[in-house]
């Protein structure tokens, strides 16, 4: 089951989670303690603009000036499943 969150979340990554690239594949891979997760290029996308600053609208609005079309459930219930692994957080933006 995904969890459900609010556009006004203010997503980063989880605790010991570190985005990089990695030479060897040539692309963008999150390291977690003994995993290592290959990110396809929109997932580097929408990661590198997870600071835990910006809430889900701003990646959001974001990506929209990159990319023409951005479905926001898209990127919410990407957000969601990489929340519900434990590679990211979402804290209330409120």
């Amino acid at each position: 089951m995904t969890q459900s969150f609010p556009t006004t979340g203010v997503p980063r990554l989880g605790r010991g989670v570190k985005l990089r690239y990695d030479r060897a594949r040539e692309r963008h891979v999150l390291l977690l303690p003994e995993t290592v997760v290959v990110l396809n290029t929109t997932g580097t996308a929408i990661l590198e603009l997870c600071d835990g600053q910006r809430t889900v609208a701003d990646i959001v609005d974001a990506l929209r000036e990159t990319y023409a079309d951005v479905p926001e459930g898209q990127v919410v219930a990407y957000l969601a499943k990489l929340a519900e692994r434990r590679h990211l957080e979402i804290t209330d933006g409120d």
